[in-house]
């Protein structure tokens, strides 16, 4: 059981956790109806470099050698830059050059923007590694915060992001709901 970086032949696994873990953004990003047609749209990106989805983006807890759990981050320096893929091809897919999407992540943190671990493998503390070795990465790659967004609701993950040592500093809006925003120093 390690974690690792991810490849683009973890597509189908890691995808449908992906999928679990932003649902309805999911839609909003790929302009898809469907649960398919997203899933699509998501492994359409993942496995190409230089966009938000990529596999470049994310790390891999795998258990019984198969894909456990997965965890995407990137700088929000580059999120501008890794959504146009993202934004073209909606705006494609819309025919609205108009459309744009909604921010994240702040430019000076490393930004944990999805994590799911697969149902059967819950509860064994697969989501704490895998943020632990985002941690991990956004240090050895010289960040000094990291930081994430919860849905305001979910008072679970809201306790143990606080357990690990993230606090909350404000509300954001994606696509239409409201998360707390929460950080911790690298």
């Amino acid at each position: 059981m390690s974690i690792r970086p991810a490849q683009p032949a973890d597509a189908s696994a890691v995808v449908r956790l992906l999928f679990d873990a932003i649902k309805d953004i999911g839609y909003q990003l790929t302009g898809a109806a469907t649960e398919q047609e997203v899933v699509d749209g998501l492994t359409y990106f993942f496995e190409r470099e230089g966009n938000r989805f990529s596999y470049t983006n994310v790390l891999v807890k795998e258990a019984e050698g198969e894909a456990a759990g997965m965890i995407l981050c990137y700088h929000g320096s580059h999120a501008e830059t890794i959504d146009k893929p993202i934004v073209d091809r909606l705006r494609l897919v819309r025919n609205d050059p108009s459309i744009t999407i909604d921010k994240e992540a702040d430019e000076d943190e490393y930004y944990i923007d999805a994590l799911a671990v697969s149902s059967e493998w819950g509860g064994r503390g697969f989501g704490t590694e895998l943020i632990r070795a985002a941690e991990a990465h956004g240090r050895q790659l010289g960040y000094g915060k990291i930081a994430l967004n919860v849905e305001e609701y979910n008072e679970r993950a809201r306790s143990l992001y606080g357990k690990l040592g993230y606090t909350a500093d404000k509300q954001t809006i994606i696509n239409k709901k409201t998360y707390v925003h929460m950080i911790k120093p690298l």
